[in-house]
């Protein structure tokens, strides 16, 4: 669509501008931050997902997921992903979402909070994604059979340090009987499944985002290195590399598209779209571990050092494997999903895709 388009070139734009690498890693601070985010959110990116009538952008799902992509492209350090997620929770419950940094827990899949009888909540959140950089935290929680969608003070809850591999926050969030600023019950027809099915199909456009920048970044390199009088990019050894990050970057980028675009047409999150995107969290995954060795080893010691931006890639797609579970754990629930429907159904689900 021409608007997918139009919101994609609008983030691409002021990623280049405000998000390149060597820059920030010249700056040797945050001070790029806050433009950042001043120029992401006039834009109105981080509440792409918010109905217009509660103060957001209105965007659609594939418009959204246009630009988390090209976040990934760009390795982009600040919480646009964690606001898009919290800002689509909160709208599921009518909840009009606060024009700033937001995250979304719990963001691990066997964490939970609950809603006690005076109304607080309660519970323990691990690796919530910038959890200390976030002003509001979008909350599922969880009573008995029912679930509530809340919106929350972060500075009433406890928030550990904590990092992931890249460096960025990923942080424990307590929530010892805090008294949320709103909350509403979730729709009838919501499924609690679905935050996290929306996070993992996000990392996965996020990590095949940053493999695309990988591959170009390594390409590039290898028709610049020059070893034995020749440039390196003519030697069949890292032709064969060249080849096969391609190859991962066009599976990472089949995976996440495809379930990007199934979530984008649904009408709910069912088994198909369960499938759509464990599937690409742990295609993608996979596509992280082989990229970011591919790159590294093409580089040479160079792609180690901080004064190169590789690692700004290779690290955050390594991290982002981790995020809303990891392909492990949406590799078993998968097979128990195959394994509920029994063989007969296998086929039939894999060919609808």
């Amino acid at each position: 669509m021409e608007t997918d388009n139009i919101v994609a070139e609008t983030a691409e734009k002021i990623f280049t501008d405000l998000a390149d690498g060597q820059t920030i890693i010249a700056a040797k601070n945050d001070s790029w931050r806050g433009p950042l985010w001043s120029a992401l959110s006039d834009a109105g990116l981080p509440l792409s997902w918010v109905p217009e009538e509660q103060d957001g952008s209105g965007a659609s799902l594939a418009e959204g997921f246009s630009v988390l992509s090209a976040a990934g492209r760009h390795a982009v350090a600040v919480p646009l992903a964690e606001t898009m997620l919290a800002g689509w929770l909160l709208a599921q419950a009518g909840i009009a979402s606060p024009a700033d940094a937001m995250t979304i827990a719990p963001a691990a899949p066997k964490d939970k909070i609950t809603l006690d009888a005076d109304g607080t909540l309660t519970g323990r959140a691990r690796f919530v994604p910038f959890a200390k950089a976030a002003k509001h935290i979008a909350v599922l929680a969880a009573n008995g059979a029912a679930h509530s969608i809340a919106l929350v003070d972060a500075k009433a809850c406890r928030i550990e340090d904590g990092h992931n591999l890249s460096s960025d926050d990923s942080n424990t969030v307590v929530f010892d009987h805090v008294t949320p600023l709103m909350i509403k019950p979730a729709p009838a027809n919501f499924n609690p499944l679905s935050p996290l099915l929306m996070g993992i199909v996000a990392r996965s456009l996020q990590i095949a985002g940053a493999l695309e920048a990988m591959l170009e970044i390594t390409v590039q390199y290898s028709n610049e290195r020059v070893a034995f009088e020749k440039k390196i990019s003519k030697f069949q050894a890292v032709q064969h590399n060249l080849a096969r990050l391609a190859g991962e970057t066009s599976a990472a980028l089949a995976a996440a598209s495809s379930a990007a675009d199934a979530i984008a047409n649904a009408t709910s999150f069912d088994d198909a779209i369960f499938l759509e995107a464990a599937a690409a969290k742990i295609r993608c995954a996979e596509a992280a571990d082989k990229g970011a060795a591919i790159a590294h080893q093409v580089h040479g010691a160079i792609g180690f050092t901080s004064e190169h931006i590789l690692h700004r890639f290779t690290l955050r797609a390594l991290a982002w494997r981790d995020d809303f579970g990891n392909e492990s754990y949406w590799a078993v629930e998968l097979g128990r999903l195959v394994a509920a429907r029994g063989a007969d159904d296998l086929w039939p689900l894999l060919a609808s895709r």
